[in-house]
């Protein structure tokens, strides 16, 4: 059976949706089982999607899925480990910059832009959590304990720095990581430019912690 939960190294997290980049998800049946679960979850959510769903869209049987994947939540523990840590990676990647200022801008510009290029699977990895299993959805908390504190200690640099006012720095966080994660909610091709409204929301991140 295959698993990619440890690959995430040397991926190229910017084109998290670009069918090469499963490339390393071997066989191709297992690739096309994989994508098609990404696309029917964001479609239909986890509890609709069915196993036929997925099967159907990969082009093969219902019992084939079970070949190479144990079970629908497999399949969706598997998308979201992979999906957050190429959200985290991102962050990590952006959060340069002389100032607190400076990297906040960067890590929400990139954060957003990422959510917008990738909604597909970011509304998957964002908006199905509840589904996974108590010991899958530890892991995945994991990594997204990771991303907050990749924020709230820009945060809190730019406290120290006397360039932010924040009051209550986890709620702060929680309301900054928000902003650019609700985007893989709504957003479609057609509501603008990934890059342009990633630095429009550094604006609106920087405003709301201004000192």
């Amino acid at each position: 059976m295959l698993s990619f939960t440890r690959l995430v190294q040397g991926v190229n997290v910017s084109a998290v949706t670009d069918p090469l980049v499963w490339e390393h998800v071997q066989p191709a049946a297992a690739r096309r089982l994989l994508t098609g679960a990404v696309d029917a979850f964001a479609e239909r959510g986890f509890e609709a999607t069915t196993t036929r769903d997925i099967a159907s869209r990969a082009g093969m049987s219902p019992a084939a899925l079970y070949v190479h994947y144990p079970s629908k939540e497999r399949l969706l523990f598997e998308i979201s480990l992979y999906g957050h840590n190429a959200a985290l990676e991102v962050l990590r990647s952006a959060d340069t910059g002389a100032t607190p200022a400076d990297r906040l801008r960067s890590l929400v510009a990139a954060f957003t832009a990422w959510h917008a290029r990738h909604h597909t699977i970011a509304r998957v990895v964002q908006y199905e959590l509840a589904a996974l299993s108590p010991e899958h959805l530890a892991e995945v908390a994991t990594i997204r304990r990771a991303i907050s504190s990749q924020i709230e200690q820009v945060l809190a640099d730019g406290v120290q720095a006397g360039e932010f006012a924040v009051r209550d720095l986890p709620g702060t966080t929680l309301a900054v990581l928000s902003l650019s994660i609700d985007v893989a909610r709504w957003y479609t091709p057609h509501r603008g430019d990934p890059a342009a409204l990633g630095q429009l929301y550094a604006d609106l991140a920087h405003r709301m912690v201004q000192a």
